[in-house]
């Protein structure tokens, strides 16, 4: 794909799709800015290069959130807030019209004079949108001249505006975002230049969830630990006993087949050795360490406990690429964090010592974020799913269609 250095923006009105699809509160207040944050440096070179600035998003799932009469609640969803908040953070006006398409879109975008910036209602108050329409698509894309994809969280959407909307753009007229750029380069690095050994570190609650990127990995990785909920099913599947850990039953097969072919690719598999363990899923609960595969009745693993955390912690000091996606434990309990807080300042550490690290998934992320690591690891990213997908081998659209 072009980088955005190689577009001439002089003088055009430059549609950019970003990821400002963020948490707000009750008061409709924004109560994470990161990804807004994030999409700063392309406004800003846009900006400074002669441009002018038209932003399109989508906020939250507008079609399940509902009135009584089966109409959109569009106050709940309108991005009018993030308007706000970005000149705030811009120190400059930003425009804001409640449609993105129509005459109010087209009025507003013809308006726009060199070096503003304007900012449309959420796209996904259309149906087509989600459902990539290709005349909607082309609505959009008559808005402005060039387009620039800096949705790097919404790649895996063969949406309208994240996806569809390129092919209105000659390869002169379209590319990536410097966050775009970054999150693909990043990715691209553990893939397929990554400096051996390859750790991925891969927690959650389910193999089903992260089988597909567990499977991709035994073609690269050296080694893979494997934390979370999704540990016991791995272990319940070698003759562990579990209590009433979290299990996929109808997974057990598969994790002995992933064991099978770790070793046959030579591919060092970590489970946990020992857990902290609860009588309830509660943070008030009864807890203590026992082995993992000793676990008694009624009780269940819900962090990983201390011979876990020295081992793990060895495998990432010695590791040159570091991949982690997915929590060690209960994050959000705080009796039952401390051994994804842990692999946080390993994987810290090992950055500092050399190593090239990518974090991503939601509670990864928060723990970098929690302890404030943000600067002491190579690259966080803000992709969730579309992070998995990448790493699972699949092509993102979004990626894909500004080829």
């Amino acid at each position: 794909m072009n980088s955005i250095n190689q577009i001439n923006l002089e003088g055009k009105k430059v549609l950019v799709r970003v990821d400002f699809n963020v948490p707000l509160n009750q008061d409709k207040q924004i109560t994470d800015d990161t990804r807004i944050k994030a999409a700063i440096p392309t406004i800003e070179y846009i900006l400074n290069h002669g441009g002018s600035v038209i932003l399109m998003s989508h906020l939250g799932r507008p079609q399940k959130k509902l009135n009584t009469d089966g109409t959109i609640d569009k106050d709940a969803l309108s991005l009018a807030p993030i308007a706000k908040h970005l000149a705030d953070l811009l120190h400059q006006s930003v425009q804001f019209i409640d449609d993105c398409i129509g005459e109010k879109a087209i009025d507003a975008s013809r308006n726009l004079k060199q070096g503003e910036i304007l900012l449309l209602e959420n796209t996904r108050f259309y149906k087509e949108e989600e459902k990539g329409d290709a005349n909607f698509a082309k609505q959009l894309a008559d808005l402005g001249d060039v387009y620039i994809n800096d949705a790097f969280g919404t790649a895996h959407r063969a949406h309208a505006s994240t996806t569809i909307m390129a092919q209105y753009f000659d390869k002169n007229h379209k590319t990536a975002g410097f966050l775009m750029k970054a999150e693909v380069d990043n990715a691209n690095k553990v893939l397929h230049q990554a400096e051996k050994p390859l750790t991925a570190i891969i927690g959650g609650a389910k193999v089903s969830d992260k089988i597909l990127i567990i499977e991709n990995l035994l073609n690269i990785a050296q080694n893979i630990i494997i934390g979370g909920g999704m540990a016991y099913t791995f272990i319940k599947a070698q003759g562990g006993k579990i209590g009433n850990s979290l299990v996929e039953d109808d997974r057990l097969d598969l994790a002995l087949s992933v064991l099978e072919k770790a070793k046959q690719n030579k591919v060092n598999i970590y489970l946990p050795e020992d857990s902290v363990i609860a009588d309830a899923f509660s943070n008030d609960a009864n807890y203590k360490t026992v082995e993992s595969n000793e676990i008694p009745e009624n009780w269940m693993g819900l962090d990983i406990a201390t011979k876990a955390i020295a081992t793990f912690d060895e495998v990432i000091a010695n590791s040159k690429t570091i991949l982690w996606n997915g929590p060690m434990g209960v994050f959000e309990m705080e009796n039952f964090r401390k051994g994804t807080e842990a692999i946080a300042k390993a994987v810290a550490n090992a950055t500092a010592n050399g190593a090239f690290s990518l974090v991503g998934g939601g509670d990864s992320v928060a723990a970098i974020n929690l302890l404030q690591l943000n600067d002491k690891v190579s690259y966080v990213s803000t992709g969730g799913g579309a992070m998995l997908e990448f790493f699972e081998g699949k092509t993102l659209p979004g990626v894909a269609a500004l080829d």
